[in-house]
């Protein structure tokens, strides 16, 4: 009796020494003798010690910093970029059997394929069409962990960073287009001005007494500031009018008539 339950003794504490948790979002690779025998869903698991091993995988998805990468663009220009790759482990078991240390493995191919790709691209493209070439990485490294059990689901391109000299050179060949759009945009005006000067030309020559009236305007307009100086173009006749006394009256008054008339 006592024989019996020193075994159940021995078999309670041997099974509750082999229970293993797997939580809901891990796997588990279970071995016998050191072979494959399954992956070990979420839930208390038995594991016999000595005949059985298993390792824990973490499903969820990851966000990895790729680090600091110097890359030469297309057109020789070196930069240096940086990104953010994020990835999850579809199948536990690819990731365990097929690849030493996929974390490794993956940092690893995320900085080949940037240098690659960046390599591939002149410097305007890789400044413009940053998301172009972030999806172009993230579908190079999805096809070639897809063997590792590896899901890479976005790749993100957080910083590139230029030498001192090509920012220099950027920023005056930014200057000289805001220079040139300037120039546009004030000669677009220009024309736009003179075909509204040329309309009121128009409609002035039109309508009698108007140059007149824009004129007596303009001199009201002027003279309300007592700084101002007038400055009045009269015809020769009336000047030479002045120099000939009463006559010189009797003419300025026949120039103003036939002015009038």
């Amino acid at each position: 009796m006592e024989e019996l339950f020193f075994i159940l003794v021995v078999v309670a504490v041997l099974v509750l020494s082999s229970v293993r948790q797997i939580n809901e979002y891990e796997r588990g690779i279970k071995f016998f003798l050191g072979k494959f025998s399954g992956i070990m869903s979420p839930g208390w698991r038995i594991v016999f010690p000595v005949i059985q091993s298993y390792k824990k995988i973490d499903i969820r998805t990851k966000a990895v910093d790729v680090p600091e990468q110097e890359a030469i663009t297309r057109d020789n220009v070196s930069v240096k970029i940086n990104a953010v790759i994020y990835y999850k482990i579809f199948d536990a078991a690819k990731a365990i059997l097929e690849v030493e240390n996929f974390y490794y493995a993956v940092s690893q191919m995320a900085q080949t394929t940037m240098r690659n790709v960046v390599g591939s691209v002149s410097l305007d493209e890789l400044l413009a069409e940053r998301e172009k070439l972030s999806e172009a990485i993230c579908k190079v490294i999805d096809e070639a962990t897809d063997d590792w059990g590896v899901k890479v689901e976005n790749v993100e391109l957080k910083d590139v960073s230029l030498p001192e000299d090509m920012k220099r050179v950027i920023a005056k060949v930014a200057e000289a287009e805001r220079e040139k759009q300037a120039v546009i945009t004030k000669a677009a005006g220009e024309v736009e001005a003179s075909k509204n000067l040329a309309e009121a030309a128009k409609n002035m020559a039109m309508t009698p007494g108007a140059l007149h009236l824009r004129t007596l305007s303009t001199i009201n307009d002027i003279s309300s500031d007592q700084s101002n100086t007038l400055v009045f173009c009269i015809p020769l006749e009336i000047m030479n009018a002045f120099q000939l006394g009463n006559g010189g009256a009797e003419l300025v008054k026949k120039v103003i008539d036939k002015k009038d008339n």
